[in-house]
């Protein structure tokens, strides 16, 4: 999720690399209509995501539903629709759960619940989803969207500061999804990783690692600037291995060296 601390009223800005770069070719298409590359450029862009939406599964239509219910609430504050994950992001987190088995996944940062619903429905029976989520009306809102999914009852909301509810936690993951505050993406790292909250050869997964492309451009910001330093962390860090997928708006799989 990334928040940009506007109102949101009506469709979804551009939030991502690839979305960004297609508004801003659009913009030069305007300006220079007879330019061919241009153009050319804009609808390699601009066809990226539909493309990638019309070949991926369809999401459930509880998925639906709740992506419905986010887009038409009005949102204000640091809370926008564009956090929401979305549906080839959703699918991947599905596939993810189904790859690795998992029983047990952690979610750092909630907000309405599609990441966390779209990894619920990939679980067992007796599976679980414990979300975290420090706004309490936020997780009463995720709560109401996911309450008539036969998944539903596989998600365990627990409001208040990340940093508390992992220190509750005693049982380990197999699959955690961090997607909260970016200043605070190497604490709750470091928390998993230290505190046995990882499951042997479980995988951790984190959102937003480009940052709009604001990590290797001019752009800056305390989210842009705590992305890079967490990527240059982890890229660092001899305790794990990494890869960066330019999926939406990054994701990097993590998972910790034999």
């Amino acid at each position: 999720m990334v928040a940009a601390g506007l109102r949101t009223v009506g469709g979804p800005r551009p939030v991502t690399p690839t979305t960004i770069l297609a508004a801003l070719l659009a913009d030069a298409v305007a300006r220079h209509p007879e330019d061919a590359e241009l153009r050319r450029a804009h609808d390699l862009a601009a066809g990226l995501d539909p493309y990638l939406d019309e070949h991926t599964s369809p999401a459930s239509a509880a998925l639906r539903e709740l992506e419905r219910r986010t887009r038409e609430h009005v949102w204000e504050g640091a809370l926008e629709q564009e956090m929401l994950s979305g549906h080839v992001e959703g699918r991947f987190l599905r596939f993810l759960v189904r790859m690795t088995g998992a029983r047990r996944v952690l979610e750092i940062g909630l907000f309405t619940g599609y990441s966390a619903l779209a990894m619920a429905e990939a679980l067992p029976a007796d599976g679980v989803v414990v979300a975290c989520e420090v706004d309490a009306d936020v997780a009463e809102f995720a709560r109401g969207c996911v309450a008539g999914s036969p998944a539903g009852g596989r998600i365990d909301v627990r409001v208040g500061p990340a940093e508390d509810t992992l220190r509750s936690l005693d049982e380990p993951f197999d699959l955690v999804f961090l997607d909260a505050d970016k200043a605070g993406y190497l604490g709750y790292l470091d928390a998993v990783l230290e505190s046995g909250l990882l499951a042997e050869g479980g995988t951790i997964c984190v959102d937003n690692t480009l940052m709009q492309g604001l990590p290797w451009t001019t752009g800056s910001g305390p989210n842009a600037a705590a992305v890079a330093d967490f990527n240059r962390a982890v890229a660092a860090d001899p305790r794990v291995e990494q890869v960066l997928v330019p999926l939406r708006d990054g994701v990097t799989l993590i998972r910790r060296v034999s």
